[in-house]
């Protein structure tokens, strides 16, 4: 019995990083190995990670640019090289890291004649520039340019609907908050005794937003996550007709067929990709999570209209008020 037990413990998977490089400031590379694997679920794990690390890894970027004096993305600037489309392109490019959550302002305040960089942003303490020498305009005369920012963290791409532009609000840029810029995995199979066994190898290739390491590791936790609610399967209703979020009971933590509010999911309440990326990042995964936050609390990570929005949701599903 005792070396069944110790035959079965050294079978559990293990993993390593054989290899991790920095290629320049904005391409980092690692390769992870996983083993030993049956056969089958080597294919099967590479397959959810890779989609993970492509789409659930977090990333940070500026997501909108105020010029002062300037009415539209494609005006020109006398005296500076770059048109205003160019310079927002340019600014698309800057990588930026940082650890806190939720909307982060910068500024640039630069007078001409002179090569602007990245490292000439002014950045709150908690973002952190990857390539400092990221160009951004060449100003030619002895004139300002005057640039105001918002950064955000998030997951994916998502574009920005320009119809409804205001100058007021400066220029919205398509957000991609994708710090992993590609992977790939491969399988080795080998013969174990009696039995087929694989070994995963993972490559990961960054921005420098985040290390390898780190991407690993946070897709690792996020597609866990996305499998979180099938582990309360057993007391979900068999009637796949009801929707248990349709109907609170008098118990403010259930719903009438008992479902308990950590059981359901944010993703289930089909927010807006923007509203559900702030509430992921402030580690709000639950709807018992979000009832645990006044209305005073969300205003803080989201913007007014977003609050009115999850409220909505949240009457629509028979929820009337938080805390």
């Amino acid at each position: 019995m005792i070396q069944d037990e110790i035959s079965v413990s050294l079978k559990r998977p293990q993993w390593k990083c054989v290899e991790s490089r920095e290629d320049s400031k904005r391409l980092h590379y690692g390769r992870f190995i996983l083993y030993p694997l049956c056969k089958g679920q080597a294919n099967t794990i590479g397959l959810g990670m890779r989609r993970a690390l492509l789409g659930e890894v977090e990333g940070t970027c500026i997501t909108r640019a105020k010029f002062k004096n300037i009415t539209h993305e494609y005006s020109s600037i006398i005296g500076i090289e770059e048109s205003v489309h160019d310079i927002l392109i340019n600014l698309k490019e800057i990588v930026l890291r940082s650890d806190p959550y939720g909307i982060r302002e910068a500024s640039l305040c630069i007078v001409g004649p002179k090569l602007v960089i990245a490292q000439d942003i002014i950045l709150p303490p908690s973002v952190r520039i990857i390539d400092t020498m990221q160009h951004i305009a060449t100003v030619h005369k002895n004139i300002t340019l005057d640039i105001k920012f918002q950064i955000e963290k998030g997951r994916g791409y998502i574009i920005q609907n320009t119809k409804d532009y205001n100058p007021k609000d400066g220029v919205y840029l398509d957000a991609m908050f994708m710090p992993v810029r590609n992977t790939n995995y491969s399988i080795h199979s080998y013969w174990n005794g009696n039995e087929i066994q694989e070994v995963l190898f993972l490559e990961i290739w960054t921005n420098g937003g985040v290390t390898p390491r780190e991407a690993l590791y946070e897709a690792s936790r996020n597609l866990i996550e996305l499998l979180l609610p099938f582990l309360s399967a057993e007391q979900q209703s068999i009637d796949g007709t009801n929707n248990p979020l349709l109907h609170i009971s008098t118990d403010t933590n259930k719903t009438k067929e008992g479902v308990n509010f950590s059981n359901i999911f944010i993703d289930q309440l089909e927010l807006p990709t923007r509203i559900y990326n702030c509430l992921r990042n402030a580690h709000i995964n639950t709807l018992s999570d979000l009832m645990n936050y006044s209305r005073e609390d969300l205003r803080k990570i989201l913007t007014e209209n977003s609050v009115k929005q999850i409220l909505e949701v949240l009457r629509n599903f028979g929820i009337r008020s938080i805390k």
